[in-house]
């Protein structure tokens, strides 16, 4: 390898690791009070998806069995347990 070459080489190298400390991820793991707080808004948001995604399946599931009341067991299951549900979201 020519010494231009190398030079070019380490030249390009240099412009491309200042580019990726440029980096918005870089910067943030940089600094530790970002950090810290990039790494609390991700859990808040995490756990928030989490609980409303799991209120809407649970929510779905559990009105898609009662409405199933040609089988005893699970319509009159599910319906008792819409029974329980109900009037602790209507006590407000």
């Amino acid at each position: 390898m020519m010494p231009n070459e190398l030079t070019d080489e380490v030249a390009s190298l240099r412009r491309e690791v200042a580019r990726l400390n440029e980096h918005r991820f870089i910067q943030v793991h940089n600094s530790m009070p970002r950090l810290i707080f990039f790494q609390l808004a991700r859990g808040l948001a995490f756990g928030l998806g989490t609980v409303l995604g799991a209120t809407v399946v649970l929510s779905l599931v559990v009105w898609s069995l009662s409405q199933i009341n040609f089988i005893p067991v699970i319509g009159d299951w599910a319906n008792q347990l819409l029974e329980t549900i109900e009037p602790a979201g209507s006590a407000e």
